[in-house]
């Protein structure tokens, strides 16, 4: 299948739905949904595909297989480079809908773990979505380099204003050092459901 239409409708029957309740669960017309189904629309936008991939109750990766608008997760590794960095890969802009809360701008880039990878907070077959940044902006989860080895670290602020990392299901606080800085902040985790 070499078009995202026929994957959309297919997609659609599997689930059981017609394009009208389809339409609904995304936030469109269900002319709309025909436009998609039979490439009239070709382009999509990313806050549409993933809201298609929820409605239709399957991963975005199977949404997206096997179409000219492919778009695959950037595989992390624990260590270095990013998977950001080799310059093939453009970032995906996410609704601020879909990630309440939190604050950031610019590119995010969609992100799983390598087949054989650990990571505190992700499992395999998580989706996040990484903004790459250097700078603290919020509590929350960031990936950062700690001395060449990169890993998720949950991020807060003392109170003097120092970072502190903390692993996962730990509240000992792990201290900063000079060979560790933030590389990204997740700003969307998606877990893997079976369906």
């Amino acid at each position: 299948m070499d078009t995202l239409g026929p994957r959309i409708k297919e997609l659609r029957l599997e689930a059981k739905l017609n394009k009208a309740a389809l339409a609904r669960r995304v936030g469109v017309s269900d002319v709309t949904i025909s436009y998609w189904e039979s490439g009239a629309i070709r382009q999509i936008g990313h806050e549409r595909l993933v809201a298609l991939a929820q409605a239709l109750n399957c991963p975005l990766s199977r949404l997206l297989e096997e179409t000219g608008t492919r778009a695959t997760p950037l595989f992390l590794h624990s260590h270095p480079p990013l998977p950001w960095q080799d310059g093939r890969q453009k970032g995906i802009d996410l609704p601020i809908e879909l990630v309440p809360g939190q604050r950031w701008d610019g590119d995010c880039h969609l992100v799983t773990p390598a087949p054989g990878e650990q990571f505190d907070f992700l499992a395999e077959g998580d989706l996040v979505a990484i903004a790459p940044s250097e700078i603290f902006r919020q509590p929350g989860l960031y990936l950062i380099d700690d001395d060449g080895i990169l890993a998720i670290r949950r991020v807060n602020q003392g109170p003097t204003g120092e970072l502190v990392f903390y692993r996962k299901n730990s509240d000992e606080a792990m201290p900063w050092s000079p060979a560790c800085r933030l590389v990204g902040k997740l700003v969307a985790h998606w877990r893997l459901q079976p369906l």
